[in-house]
């Protein structure tokens, strides 16, 4: 099984948990967020020596609010490349509306290739407003699939993403390329260059390795595209009923678009927030403050869509669920080393599990209980695991 780590990269917070403060009440200084930044690499480093397949950043901006203060997955990323051996590097996700195409996959195609190919790809399509519409040329927003009155949002957001996806791979894989799209057009007709005009482009740096690209699958559209196009997919925060269906679908899709078969646990990953203590009781004291703090700060956005309801649906949006209510719906495995592997064990036998990346900082925390918890789980879960 392939182990991999994702962090959000925020700063650590006495005051984290439910209740007050307000986030956006909450202000961190520039220090106090480069400080969080130079944990997070730290924390990759010791991932490294821990023997972790990957380790995956994230792709935030503005947040004063400090929950996610790592701008430049890709860049970091590099940086963390050059003080590890085998860690396989990607950005969970980088968020690619917020990108011009053409610079993502340069950007990428330097970092892979400097890390000897050990990036990753990770694309998603956002989830904050602030960030998104200061970051196009476009005024492309982000919408929830739950709320009808942002549909428009997320439609036309979903088309940009898709259509830079498509620049970024033809870019990527080919000496030579053109491309008009509704957004895009490389190049731009009628540009003079030493007595002619441009009629193709090559991007430069392309990968000199084999790479991948990896897809948040949060919902049905998102389903559809991801193996259609080889994106593998990556699961989170959802009931493993839902992640079953979705899962399997995925291979059922991946198998008509590329006449091949899939094995159970090939491109998908499950992502895991973990836990783990010597009692069930220390264990849930201190996963209190974190979990609920996560869901203070995504709870509006619309993060609870995959939870399942009594009526066997996911609830609806705006859920703010308790710790309780969330290892119910088996988002988060909390307990000892044998009720945590307990847990990774029936998501090996519901879905073949190969690819298993844990969330081991919740908010707020400070890196070394993450770094801790990260041990624990290579040295007291996986030896339980058959």
């Amino acid at each position: 099984m392939k182990l991999g780590a994702f962090f959000f990269g925020g700063v650590e917070m006495p005051d984290a948990g439910a209740g007050a403060p307000h986030p956006m009440d909450r202000y961190y200084d520039n220090a106090a967020c480069w400080d969080a930044t130079e944990k997070y690499i730290q924390a990759a480093v010791a991932a490294d020596e821990l023997g972790y397949d990957s380790f995956w950043t994230t792709e935030h901006h503005f947040q004063y609010e400090g929950y996610e203060v790592i701008p430049n997955g890709i860049l970091i990323s590099a940086w963390i490349a050059a003080r590890t051996k085998n860690l396989r590097i990607g950005t969970m996700t980088n968020v690619v509306p917020q990108w011009h195409p053409l610079r993502l996959a340069e950007d990428f195609a330097t970092m892979h290739n400097l890390s000897g190919g050990r990036g990753i790809m990770g694309v998603g399509r956002g989830t904050v407003p602030r960030e998104i519409l200061h970051l196009n040329d476009f005024h492309v927003s982000i919408g929830s699939h739950d709320n009808p009155d942002q549909v428009a949002d997320d439609q036309r957001n979903r088309e940009y993403f898709e259509e830079q996806m498509e620049v970024i791979r033809t870019a990527l894989d080919n000496e030579w390329f053109s491309f008009t799209g509704k957004y895009f057009q490389f190049p731009q007709p009628g540009i003079p260059d030493r007595g002619e005009t441009v009629q193709r482009l090559t991007l430069v740096p392309r990968p000199i390795y084999p790479y991948e690209i990896w897809q948040a699958v949060t919902s049905p559209p998102t389903l559809d595209y991801a193996p259609s196009v080889g994106h593998g997919a990556v699961f989170w925060n959802q009931n493993p009923v839902f992640i079953k269906r979705m899962w399997d679908r995925y291979g059922e899709l991946y198998d008509q678009h590329h006449h091949t078969t899939l094995a159970a646990g090939d491109k998908r990953m499950l992502v895991l927030s973990v836990r783990i203590e010597d009692t069930h009781e220390e264990a849930m004291r201190t996963a209190r403050n974190g979990h609920d703090e996560f869901w203070k700060f995504l709870g509006p956005y619309g993060w609870s869509r995959g939870y399942m309801g009594d009526d066997g649906k996911p609830v609806g949006p705006g859920l703010v669920p308790t710790l309780e209510e969330s290892i119910k719906q088996k988002t988060i495995l909390v307990g000892t080393p044998e009720e945590v592997a307990a847990g990774v064990q029936e998501y090996r036998d519901l879905l073949g599990l190969e690819y298993l990346t844990l969330y081991p900082h919740l908010v707020g925390d400070p890196y070394s209980k993450a770094v801790e918890q990260m041990g624990r789980f290579v040295n007291d879960v996986l030896p339980l695991l058959s």
